[in-house]
């Protein structure tokens, strides 16, 4: 039996805020990430992630405080990330109501992170965030990058997927630095060489415009499909990218008509 493609909105947050822009820059204000998550779950989302972009201690509070009163409200699995260094910071946001927690910085500063949290939780609680680019320099031509793109880490994105799942990632959300905010459609090269590398979940991330782009992504090997600007401002509905999975023949799961 298939498994459904799950589509998931992301709510990037700063200081208690949704924000949204194009690589990480020129962030516009798209609401409160409480209400924002709950419609997306009245809408049919699958999934809601949080990534807190500040993470700094003030905005680890405040994200403590809005995983908390999401969980309440909204009743299908929350990720969160953002800040995350180990064992005692994913436990706190369990302990706050999240599913599952994302690890990117963290685990590049001290990959055994993702062993030690795996080993406690399971590694279906550990999403290893890759936030990657084009780096000619790099075997594989994709290359990690932190600090919102602007810094590349020296690995190879391949080589780091396939190492992060076997130190026991569950779960590759891989976000395309070029494409992020772009509108222009998923970087479809690196999904398919992520997706050959490793055989856990891979969430593509970066780019959406079109439903189009959400049916090219699945189409080369991504289990979901994750945005953020095409839902935060209307441009597409949960509805309209099932919809259209549904119809090029891929299973999504479906709570009620699709409008």
């Amino acid at each position: 039996m298939s498994v459904a493609i799950r589509v998931i909105p992301c709510l990037d947050v700063d200081g208690g805020r949704v924000v949204k822009g194009v690589n990480f820059t020129n962030l516009r204000d798209a609401g409160d990430p409480v209400e924002l998550a709950r419609a997306y779950g009245d809408q049919g989302a699958d999934e809601v992630t949080f990534l807190d972009i500040s993470a700094s201690a003030d905005g680890r509070a405040t994200t403590y405080e809005m995983v908390t009163r999401t969980a309440e409200t909204v009743f299908i699995p929350l990720t969160v990330g953002g800040g995350v260094r180990g064992v005692d910071d994913v436990d706190r946001l369990l302990r706050c109501g999240a599913d599952k927690v994302g690890i990117n910085t963290g685990a590049i500063a001290r990959p055994q992170a993702i062993a030690e949290i795996a080993e406690r939780f399971g590694d279906q609680v550990v999403v290893l965030s890759v936030d990657a680019r084009r780096e000619p320099d790099q075997p594989s031509g994709f290359g990690v990058t932190t600090h919102g793109g602007r810094r590349s880490a020296g690995l190879d994105a391949l080589e780091w997927a396939r190492r992060a799942v076997d130190l026991g990632a569950g779960e590759i959300l891989l976000n395309s630095m070029d494409a992020d905010g772009t509108t222009a459609g998923f970087d479809l090269a690196m999904i398919e060489a992520v997706r050959a590398a490793v055989d856990v979940p891979l969430i593509a991330s970066g780019g959406a415009g079109t439903v189009q782009h959400f049916v090219d992504a699945a189409r080369v090997g991504a289990d979901a499909v994750l945005a953020a600007s095409v839902f935060h401002y209307g441009t597409l509905s949960i509805a309209q990218v099932k919809a259209g999975l549904a119809e090029a023949g891929f299973e999504v799961r479906i709570e009620r008509p699709i409008a």
